[in-house]
């Protein structure tokens, strides 16, 4: 690359866990620059999760973190033209894009479900990714499913 690359921002923890993780999310969440309403909707959607598994020896927060994990994905297939055939490569994926793949997934798998108001969504979404269930999960197994397919073009990787 001939430009010398961005600095990264420096992101805050948030103002009740002191996590930085959760304004990451909460910034994916943001419309308009509303962060506040993105903030309360993050707090109640963690508040509906402590009821509905109120069973549960963690906290909603170690709750959240853990479906962010199970709904995680390790590689993805990357297109890369060869030869005039364009190949589906399988490649791993830098820990900071794992990151805010697994987020942007849930949020948008959250907004596409029936409830009430987006907490709803978003806590009824949390619960699923921590069941191994629910549309990010699939989106997670679909993009590993299609990594294991073609990984016979693994060698073009770039």
């Amino acid at each position: 690359m001939r430009k010398a690359k961005p600095k990264k921002r420096q992101v805050l923890p948030d103002p009740v866990f002191g996590d930085v993780k959760v304004t990451k999310f909460v910034n994916h969440l943001m419309y308009d620059g509303k962060k506040n309403i993105a903030f309360d909707i993050f707090y109640g959607a963690l508040d509906i999760v402590r009821g509905k598994l109120s069973n549960e020896e963690k906290s909603p927060l170690e709750i959240w973190k853990a479906a962010l994990d199970n709904i995680t994905p390790q590689v993805e297939v990357k297109s890369r033209r060869i030869g005039g055939a364009t190949f589906q490569v399988p490649t791993e994926i830098r820990s900071e894009r794992k990151e805010s793949i697994s987020m942007k997934n849930l949020i948008l798998y959250a907004r596409k479900r029936g409830g009430k108001t987006m907490a709803d969504k978003l806590a009824a979404e949390i619960v699923d990714a921590f069941n191994n269930q629910g549309g990010a999960f699939k989106r997670k197994e679909d993009i590993h499913r299609m990594a294991e397919a073609n990984r016979a073009f693994a060698h073009f990787r770039f």
